[in-house]
């Protein structure tokens, strides 16, 4: 079975591991705050926190900007289910911008009008979060300027989007939010493993998400309220979580790190074949914007409205491609139907949903693997 994503480990990557569990610390250790300042170095941010996950940094970054119960969240229909949860798990509103169908990522114009009958109703949301569909960045400018407008906190969902670009500022610099979030599952650019990451150029926020992910505890003497009680003492001053991450998760991400511009280059090379060989057929790319560069998590196909996709999902599994379909509207989920999200509501995600397929796409992928998974989805296309 060829996967649709699959991680790319070498014996750098092992013997980062083992020198850890050969080490003092197995966690609270120097390999987090090492892999915490290589991803701002990365990114040009100021700051990096990391934790077990991206959907635990998207719980603490909706913490750390104060959402709570009476505020709304907006983010995209299209996206994993995480994007959303993050603000019912503070106990706010949760809301959905419809997409633009070309590039599944939330739709500037879909945004402004919503976000101006809000302004008239008295329900602005405190929060957005744009989701970097397959790692193709949000158009972040026109989306910052609404936030702006509207008084309106961003975070960055880039979850997909590690190494990618939007115009000259590489994704999770903050130019055009106050967070960004990344993800380092398996499947993802880099792994950890399980991990994430916020950046942030904001030294408040940067202190407040790094107090919320470990139980709201800090020894920092700079901030303790009794600095000279002892060396044993610590203070809780935030009602946090244990979202911290480990040594060993950290150590496989900062051996990752030295790899992450061979791996999306491969992505490219690899994606700029898939145009080539599907270039004269009715199946459509979801490609970036222009003036971004994708780190392509994913790479995302629209298949003609003739075809029933669960026949052509089906098909393309029993020959051992193991194709998949990113996302199932989150509004139409049965727990958000529940909430009174009905089918109807966010037409242009519906649509997208109706006929996208997710291609693989991995830097170990190969060429003929590549040209029969081409192959076969032109065939059953005839």
């Amino acid at each position: 079975m060829i996967p649709y994503g699959h991680q790319n480990i070498n014996q750098d990557d092992i013997d980062s591991v083992v020198n850890v569990l050969r080490s003092d610390y197995l966690t609270q250790g120097p390999q987090v705050p090492l892999f915490e300042r290589n991803i701002a170095s990365l990114t040009n941010a100021k700051f990096a926190v990391a934790s077990s996950s991206a959907s635990a940094m998207l719980h603490v970054a909706c913490l750390a900007l104060g959402v709570t119960k009476g505020d709304r969240v907006w983010t995209s229909p299209i996206t994993f289910v995480a994007s959303a949860n993050c603000a019912l798990h503070c106990g706010a509103q949760i809301d959905f911008v419809d997409i633009d169908f070309n590039t599944a990522n939330m739709c500037p114009k879909a945004l402004a009008s919503k976000l101006k009958i809000a302004k008239e109703n008295g329900t602005l949301p405190k929060v957005i979060i744009p989701v970097h569909m397959a790692g193709h960045s949000c158009d972040m400018e026109t989306i910052a300027v609404l936030a702006k407008k509207y008084g309106v906190k961003i975070i960055e969902d880039a979850a997909h989007g590690i190494g990618g670009q939007y115009k000259e500022n590489k994704i999770g610099s903050c130019r055009y939010s106050d967070i960004t979030i990344f993800s380092f599952h398996p499947v993802k650019i880099i792994t950890s493993a399980e991990g994430g990451v916020a950046t942030t150029n904001d030294v408040e926020l940067a202190n407040k998400m790094g107090l919320f992910r470990s139980h709201g505890i800090t020894k920092d003497t700079e901030l303790l309220s009794r600095p000279n009680e002892g060396d044993w003492y610590y203070e809780q001053q935030l009602l946090g979580l244990n979202y911290r991450m480990t040594d060993l998760h950290a150590s496989l991400g900062n051996s990752q790190l030295n790899r992450i511009n061979e791996f999306i280059e491969s992505r490219h090379k690899l994606v700029r074949r898939y145009q080539s060989l599907l270039a004269n057929s009715d199946i459509r790319i979801v490609t970036p914007l222009s003036n971004s560069i994708s780190s392509y998590h994913l790479l995302i196909v629209q298949l003609p409205n003739k075809l029933h996709r669960k026949l052509v999902f089906n098909h393309m599994r029993e020959m051992g491609i193991c194709v998949h379909v990113h996302y199932f509207p989150v509004h139409l989920q049965p727990y958000y139907q529940e909430l009174g999200f009905k089918k109807g509501d966010f037409p242009q995600a519906e649509a997208y949903y109706q006929s996208c397929l997710t291609l693989p796409l991995f830097p170990d992928l190969t060429s003929e693997e590549l040209a029969f998974i081409c192959d076969t989805l032109k065939e059953l296309i005839k």
